[in-house]
């Protein structure tokens, strides 16, 4: 965070300042801002966020010994530390976020990126801060911090010198995306594509691109608008852009894109295609993963082009990303057996694009095996989804399919009716049993998927695969 004092801190958040010791109201402030006292250093300010399971308050103590100088609280702790009294520290939190960046703003060159819609945000992400980073100091965000608590903590990361900020929206509910992209009016906007993913909360697919339009609706006036026009909820964002007066870059693998691909081919070395950009097609090759990558790499490039980085460069500089994240679409495992643990999360479209993946690289008489748990937060769509997923598996003709957990049984019993029914789909209770089973049944030369929803948690069961057959 840049440095501020104890007295400029209160002002920002409307909060009550109670000092402690030494501290007066010009003590000044520049650690890291956390909700997580085992993220504290010296210098770092706690904000004590109350939860569910627990509250933060508990906690001002081990933030302290950690380092923490300012507590951010809702009501006072013991005087061990100086602490601002608010009335919500997630709104509080907002603040400082809002506060900071326009301050840097104000002072240098600093130029925003939001990302936003249902499957591909944090790999775009990851593809935007590996172009810019070469450019100058790029803050983007930590694994998948992008609710109300992450995407702020990201933004008070930035510091004087920052040159870009890379922030990634995700929605918890209509209006959610509009608070947190209004804190920092992105310059360049990205809006991936419109799924299921999440669906359920928002009432629909309809209200979901709404809701993932809002970013649209926060970025600054006369910006860039990155769309996939091979959504079509996507594309029909266009007038909302230009009604902003924002220049718009269409993407995709169309005609019609601005942006565009071709000759994708995809092996379990990686993906490549040739990207079309004005004049040039220039050969792309990834080591990333996947044919959805590239509708990913293609808004990367594209938000790059918009901030003056040709497409070129910024194609040169995704080749050196070996995954797209922890947990997606990573290899592991070894010469016998080859495991892609993907399953940090699974829309409808995103479980399907990991399955055509596995089909795609696997080599001649190749077994592949596809390890499988619940999608979540589908609503009404959540039984058809699961079963439109185990008849995809099957019509693919992955050799095994193990279904891990009570929520993704209808998925098993899909695979069944479609005719997988002579031992090669099974259904297991949970990941021990999972592993147990996949332990004896694994042979040498097999590629397996293990792909699910966080929630499921097949991530780990993926782990301990890929240690077990390195």
């Amino acid at each position: 965070m840049i440095a501020l004092s104890l007295a400029e801190i209160a002002s920002v958040l409307g909060g009550e300042l109670r000092l402690h010791g030494s501290d007066t109201a010009e003590t000044i402030v520049s650690g890291v801002v956390d909700t997580d006292s085992r993220k504290m250093v010296p210098g770092a300010v706690f904000v004590a966020k109350p939860g569910e399971v627990t509250d933060g308050h508990r906690f001002v103590g081990s933030a302290v010994a950690s380092g923490a100088v300012l507590a951010i609280v809702e009501h006072p702790v013991d005087d061990t530390v100086s602490q601002i009294v608010v009335a919500d520290v997630i709104e509080a939190l907002a603040a400082l976020a809002k506060e900071v960046v326009a301050r840097v703003r104000a002072k240098g060159d600093l130029r925003v990126v939001g990302i936003t819609g249902s499957n591909g945000k944090t790999t775009t992400k990851n593809f935007i801060a590996r172009i810019l980073q070469d450019e100058g100091e790029t803050v983007a965000p930590i694994n998948s911090y992008n609710n109300e608590v992450g995407a702020p903590v990201t933004m008070l990361r930035v510091t004087e010198t920052t040159k870009y900020l890379v922030s990634e929206f995700g929605a918890s509910g209509a209006g959610s995306i509009a608070r947190l992209a209004g804190l920092v009016e992105p310059d360049v906007v990205v809006v991936l594509m419109v799924g299921l993913a999440h669906a359920g909360g928002f009432g629909g697919i309809e209200k979901t691109a709404q809701a993932k339009a809002e970013l649209i609706e926060a970025a600054r006036r006369g910006g860039t608008a990155v769309l996939n026009i091979d959504d079509p909820r996507v594309a029909a964002m266009r007038p909302l852009a230009e009604s902003r007066e924002m220049r718009v870059v269409g993407f995709g693998r169309t005609d019609a894109a601005d942006l565009r691909a071709s000759d994708v081919e995809v092996s379990a070395t990686g993906t490549t295609c040739v990207v079309h950009a004005g004049a040039e097609a220039l050969p792309l090759r990834m080591q990333v993963l996947g044919e959805h990558h590239v509708s990913n790499a293609l808004a990367a490039i594209a938000a790059a082009g918009a901030l003056g980085i040709p497409a070129a460069t910024a194609i040169a500089r995704l080749e050196t990303v070996e995954i797209a994240e922890r947990w997606r679409m990573q290899p592991m495992g070894g010469d016998r057996v080859r495991i892609i643990n993907d399953a940090y999360n699974a829309s409808p479209d995103a479980m399907a694009a990991a399955l055509r993946t596995l089909a795609q690289i696997a080599a001649p008489g190749q077994r592949t095996v596809a390890v499988l748990g619940a999608m979540s937060e589908l609503g009404e769509a959540d039984g058809e989804e699961h079963d439109r997923i185990g008849l995809l598996a099957v019509r693919l003709n992955i050799q095994r399919i193990v279904v891990v957990g009570a929520e993704a049984r209808r998925l098993f019993l899909a695979a069944v009716g479609e005719g997988s029914w002579d031992g090669e789909a099974v259904h297991l209770p949970d990941q021990d049993a999972a592993f147990d089973y996949l332990s004896g049944e694994l042979r040498d030369g097999d590629l397996v998927l293990v792909k699910s929803s966080n929630s499921a948690g097949l991530r780990f069961l993926g782990d301990r695969l890929g240690e077990s057959f390195s």
